[in-house]
């Protein structure tokens, strides 16, 4: 599965409410100002299955592709979210042979206290080249593409 029409948004939850059916919620964030709504499903990959709580830093990823009602504040299916420490921040894109997205927006350099797993959490016995990463970073150099030592990887293994 490609990412590529997934978009990112960084905020603090400061809701959650039913989404309308039993399964499902709609969380707010705020992004320094504005809300958006996010109907997280039984679909939406919540990374670690951890319990979302209003005040948590998160990371959500909708799909661009997908059509999304008319509507103010916006809102978006969720398809992926993921907590996040205040000074850290979250991409999930392809990245080729040698560890640099292929939209040239950051270059990995690993280290060996990089923490490599897959989504289900289970080590990744190979090298993540060429793969679909979802990279939690810190800093990143000033250079072109911008370079950062991942603390933490998840590599998106396609489902066969």
């Amino acid at each position: 599965m490609t990412y590529a029409s997934y978009e990112k948004v960084v905020g603090i939850i400061r809701d959650i409410r039913s989404g309308g059916s039993c399964c499902s919620i709609v969380v707010s964030v705020d992004t320094e100002g504005e809300i958006v709504n996010f109907v997280v499903s039984p679909d939406t990959i919540v990374v670690d299955n951890i319990r979302l709580r209003r005040g948590m830093r998160v990371a959500a990823f909708y799909d661009t592709g997908l059509p999304a009602p008319k509507i103010f504040p916006p809102q978006y299916q969720a398809e992926l979210i993921t907590a996040l420490r205040n000074s850290q921040d979250v991409a999930l894109k392809f990245f080729d042979d040698s560890l640099t997205a292929e939209d040239q927006s950051l270059k990995l350099n690993l280290s060996p206290l990089t923490n490599i797993r897959t989504l289900n959490g289970q080590r990744f016995l190979c090298t993540p080249e060429g793969q679909e990463l979802l990279v939690y970073y810190g800093s990143v150099t000033k250079s072109i593409p911008p370079e950062t030592a991942p603390q933490r990887i998840i590599v998106m293994c396609p489902n066969r």
